[in-house]
């Protein structure tokens, strides 16, 4: 007991000490805060529904986890709203951005049959093999796809992440939140973006290059072109 009495932290007894206590206390929260005010600032004017987001010509779908082999119930939502997209003439190609590191675990793959199942052209779709985290899938549409300008699309506990990261990475974004159950991933979710809201504003202030960058692809580029084909 005397040793647990001596290793609990002392509170300081002084009122002059206690206001100093005070004051660091507010100044850890206020910069907690920090990372999620900017990104709100930055999404604020470009989040939209599926209804009103501009006609733009590429889609970004970021993934979301796979459930023996098939899009979780969250990814299959986003890519829900993409097909959607694309039927209404919204956009004409989806870059479909998630994790392969394993042989067997592959998202791209699967977001893209999950795509073709319901009605958008294998022609329309680009893989990103290497979208390991949000900051890389906004870097490498950039530099490897050479996408100016997306409709970014995940749930919207994520879409204001997404959206504040690919401005950083020089990608033009507008972000469509789609709907989710507010069940126990929706909350893990939530909760996981506080954490994640530092590391965003860490990643748009020094821009670390993605764990793998490689050489530029041409698939954007084809599929649009195939896009305007008669």
């Amino acid at each position: 007991m005397r040793r647990l009495r001596q290793i609990r932290p002392r509170l300081p007894r002084t009122r002059a000490g206690q206001r100093r206590l005070v004051r660091v206390v507010m100044g850890l929260c206020v910069l907690a805060l920090l990372p999620a005010t900017w990104m709100r600032l930055v999404s604020g004017d470009r989040l939209r529904t599926a209804a009103d987001v501009p006609r733009t010509e590429v889609a970004v779908v970021f993934g979301a986890g796979l459930w023996a082999g098939e899009p979780s119930p969250y990814l299959a939502h986003r890519l829900d709203a993409a097909a959607k997209l694309y039927r209404e003439g919204r956009i004409e190609v989806v870059l479909v951005t998630g994790d392969n590191s394993r042989k067997d675990y592959d998202e791209p793959d699967a977001m893209r049959a999950y795509l073709t199942r319901h009605g958008v052209p294998d022609a329309r779709i680009v893989s990103d093999y290497a979208g390991f985290d949000t900051w890389d899938s906004c870097v490498r549409a950039k530099k490897i796809f050479g996408v100016d300008r997306a409709v970014l699309i995940s749930q919207g506990f994520h879409i204001r992440r997404a959206v504040a990261l690919c401005q950083a990475a020089g990608v033009t974004s507008y972000g469509v939140g789609v709907d989710a159950v507010h069940d126990a991933t929706w909350y893990y979710g939530g909760a996981r973006e506080i954490l994640a809201a530092s590391k965003a504003a860490w990643d748009a202030a020094f821009r670390p290059d993605p764990r793998f960058l490689g050489p530029q692809e041409p698939g954007v580029r084809r599929a649009l072109a195939a896009a305007g084909e008669p």
